[in-house]
């Protein structure tokens, strides 16, 4: 009897550990995608006082789709910290130094190396032929901090590519990060920050 329970958890093991039948992964294509951080500038005007927009270029993730029930699909995404990079039409110097304080006082880059976003859990309405509005209610690991982030996208999928857009905001105290600030406290980034995204993915075989 004992033999037999135990071949019978087994099985159950092996059902559990093998992907949904008719699932697709695609796999993200940073190249063809986007993924940018907007921070708001508070204080007198300087260097920092334009609102400084940071791109993130190094990611790649993986998106699990069940066609029959989207609901039922997952995503996996890491970007790499050391790629931050402020994108704004400004001098070198300021860019040297926004980078640096971004890299070395707020994120850490050389300590959390990177940002892991990961979802299993997730809502869909369909507004569309293979389009869909979705809210995924997943965890972001940053900074060492882990949180539940939700993030609104609009989805489109087909038989070979898949694309998500939105955005969503974060708090940075959320993850106890210290926003950056200069001239003794006179000019500051707020706490929040809102993260854009447009992201395409390819269908794997």
């Amino acid at each position: 009897m004992q033999a037999l329970d135990k071949v019978r958890e087994n099985i159950g093991l092996s059902i559990a550990e093998t992907p949904q039948a008719g699932t697709v992964r695609y796999l993200i294509d940073a190249k063809k995608s986007t993924f940018t951080v907007k921070a708001f500038a508070t204080g007198i005007l300087s260097m920092f006082g334009h609102s400084p927009t940071i791109a993130i270029p190094d990611f790649e993730g993986e998106v699990t789709v069940n066609p029959a029930a989207v609901e039922q699909s997952s995503l996996r995404m890491v970007l790499h910290a050391a790629s931050l990079d402020v994108i704004d039409d400004i001098s070198k110097k300021d860019h040297d130094e926004i980078n640096r304080q971004v890299h070395q006082d707020v994120i850490e880059s050389d300590s959390f190396p990177e940002i892991v976003y990961e979802c299993s859990r997730l809502s869909a309405t369909k507004t569309g032929e293979g389009q869909y509005s979705v809210v995924l209610n997943g965890d972001l690991a940053l900074h060492g901090v882990t949180s539940a982030q939700p993030v609104s996208a609009r989805v489109w999928i087909n038989e070979q590519t898949l694309r998500a857009t939105g955005d969503f905001s974060v708090r940075q105290s959320d993850y106890e990060i210290r926003p950056v600030s200069a001239a003794g406290g006179g000019v500051r980034l707020k706490d929040e920050l809102k993260l854009t995204f447009d992201i395409s993915a390819r269908r794997q075989a």
